[in-house]
């Protein structure tokens, strides 16, 4: 048994009255955009529906905006929100204190080492 499947966007504008008449109107437009689907991943099937959208008039930051609201809301677990976090080496808001806690424990240390080495170099 084979399987075909076969995914398809597409986008019909017409104008039929229009303020703007020149020669950079276009009163019509029809977009298709088909791509086998029998074995897209999901990372694979945003890129065309990316695609389909910046076609159809739709910039780069809304399509991203709009990608990262599919996880940062308010029926998106914590935990589901956390674990894309780990994934795309994100912080969380709420995690930024202890974060920068981290950071300054870990910068403390580094310059306790560098003056332990600096005052080794200095004794020989």
């Amino acid at each position: 048994m084979t399987y075909d499947a076969t995914v398809e966007f597409k986008f019909d504008s017409t104008e039929t009255q229009n303020s703007f008449n020149g020669d950079e109107f276009i009163p019509e437009q029809h977009f298709t955009i088909t791509a086998p689907a029998h074995d897209l991943n999901t990372k694979q099937m945003f890129k065309l529906f990316e695609r389909f959208m910046l076609a159809t008039g739709y910039t780069p930051e809304s399509i991203m905006s709009g990608a990262m609201s599919l996880v940062f809301n308010e029926w998106v677990t914590e935990e589901q929100q956390r674990k894309l976090c780990d994934e795309y080496d994100l912080t969380l808001n709420e995690d930024l204190v202890d974060k920068f806690k981290e950071m300054k424990k870990l910068d403390e240390e580094i310059n306790a080492a560098q003056s332990h080495f600096v005052h080794i170099v200095d004794n020989k």
